[in-house]
């Protein structure tokens, strides 16, 4: 799925939209499937139930009529002798006046294949139909001279429908007069039946075609409420994402302000200052060497001092923005000379403890900690009234962790009430970290604050295959 996204190049919303909407369109087009084929095999086996019941309808029918028939004749054929030409005439003329509903009659054919009566098809009279077929080849004189021979019984093909001269389905039904040698029997046209079996079948594809149409209606209901979801939660996130970017770029902005007016504070207070007392200093060197004055050289040498005070601060200025230490020699080291200048500072007793990474970290995860660190120690210098503080840097299995901890108040009684802007070092921290899928964890309470920054794996380099024995071991 993921290559498929990535070949595609879809943006979030399409592809929220595809992983909601496919597994619905594949579960709508199953059940369309699953439901067509059950209704057609269920309406199939009605529909031949159907065609079989109104087939024994007919059937039935047809027994019915021979056996009428047979009544009207029976006493005749009983009396006749096998040759007797004048009862097998009699027994003709009642066969022949012998028709019901509009294609019903009798008919009868000697077992020689001669037809004797057909009353509604009287050309068949008389002529031999031996081998005679239905357009499908369909035997159909051989059939039921063979069946009368064996005691009667069904049969069916095409044949001319007498009221319309259009051939249709008909079913046979013949008995046998062994005396006579004849094949007597009637038929009725089942046409009705496949009429009736056809219309069961249009309406089958019917209902198929209604239920295609209201999966389809219910599944493009459910995609334009998907769509319209996801349009409505997309146009939602945009517009808090765009008010969190906004508040993140006054963020960056008031950060960016800040820091700059930390700079330059410090230089006005700082340099500025110590660089007034070197130029007040020299000038006074000057007028003394031009006086004669042997006090010159003590004024040039408190110059010095000064300007020595102005290189060391313009260091630590620089080593606050960007420490060389940290590019140079790795984390820890830059964390340690961190720790013990804040203690110097501060007077603060500080604690630093390490284990050699047995990786390295990435740059983004080695500034991301230690900025976190320089956060941490300005909070405990100006808030916490923290008399100790530990520091503890270790990489692990599942990737580095940077834990800080003093004894101060805690972040509660460290804040004052209104105060302006307050939690925005932690803040600062808690985006540093999640900028690298990390996590940040603070514990406070009146015993002191703890913080936990973890970096997960993916920001450890593998490990030097040759390291260099000489070489001071890096984070």
């Amino acid at each position: 799925m993921q290559r498929l996204f990535a070949r595609i190049r879809l943006n979030y919303g399409q592809k929220l939209f595809l992983i909601a909407t496919l597994p619905l369109i594949l579960t709508a087009l199953a059940i369309s499937v699953v439901v067509t084929l059950q209704s057609r095999q269920l309406a199939e086996r009605e529909i031949e139930t159907l065609e079989a019941q109104l087939i024994e309808a007919k059937r039935a029918e047809l027994k019915n009529y021979l056996s009428i028939a047979r009544t009207a004749f029976v006493n005749i054929y009983g009396r006749a002798a096998p040759n007797d030409e004048a009862a097998m005439e009699q027994v003709s003329q009642i066969l022949a006046g012998m028709l019901y509903g509009q294609d019903g009659y009798f008919f009868v054919f000697n077992y020689d294949g001669i037809n004797l009566v057909s009353p509604r098809r009287t050309e068949l009279i008389g002529r031999n139909w031996t081998g005679l077929e239905d357009e499908g080849g369909q035997p159909i004189t051989d059939e039921l001279i063979r069946l009368a021979r064996t005691g009667g019984g069904y049969h069916s093909y095409e044949w001319p429908k007498p009221s319309t001269g259009e051939r249709a389905q008909m079913v046979t039904y013949v008995i046998g007069l062994q005396d006579w040698r004849w094949a007597v029997g009637t038929g009725v046209f089942i046409d009705d039946v496949v009429a009736t079996v056809t219309a069961s079948r249009q309406m089958v594809e019917a209902r198929v075609e209604r239920t295609f149409f209201y999966i389809g209606a219910a599944m493009l209901a459910a995609l334009l409420l998907v769509f319209v979801s996801g349009l409505f939660i997309n146009i939602r996130e945009r517009r808090l994402a765009d008010a969190k970017l906004k508040k993140l770029t006054q963020r960056v902005f008031d950060a960016q302000e800040e820091e700059r007016r930390r700079v330059a504070r410090e230089l006005h207070d700082g340099i500025s200052q110590i660089l007034v007392g070197v130029r007040y200093a020299l000038d006074t060197a000057k007028r003394r060497l031009a006086a004669g004055d042997a006090r010159a050289a003590d004024t040039l040498e408190r110059g010095i001092t000064h300007l020595s005070g102005a290189i060391q601060e313009v260091r630590r200025i620089s080593r606050d923005l960007r420490p060389g230490v940290l590019d140079d020699l790795g984390l820890g080291p830059a964390l340690k000379t961190l720790a013990e200048e804040f203690g110097k500072r501060t007077g603060i007793t500080t604690e630093f403890s390490t284990v050699v990474f047995r990786n390295r970290l990435d740059d983004e995860a080695k500034i991301a900690l230690y900025r976190v660190a320089q956060e941490a120690f300005t909070n405990i210098e100006r808030h916490s009234g923290a008399t100790r503080v530990t520091v503890d840097v270790r990489g692990h299995t599942h990737g580095a962790t940077l834990r800080i901890a003093d004894n101060g108040c805690g972040l509660d009684r460290a804040k004052p009430s209104g105060t302006p802007g307050g939690g925005l070092g932690l803040r600062n921290m808690q985006e540093r970290v999640e900028q690298l899928d990390g996590t940040l964890t603070v514990i406070s309470g009146k015993t002191g604050t703890t913080i936990e920054a973890n970096v997960p794996l993916t920001h450890l380099l593998p490990p030097q295959e040759r390291p260099n024995p000489k070489e001071k071991a890096r984070a």
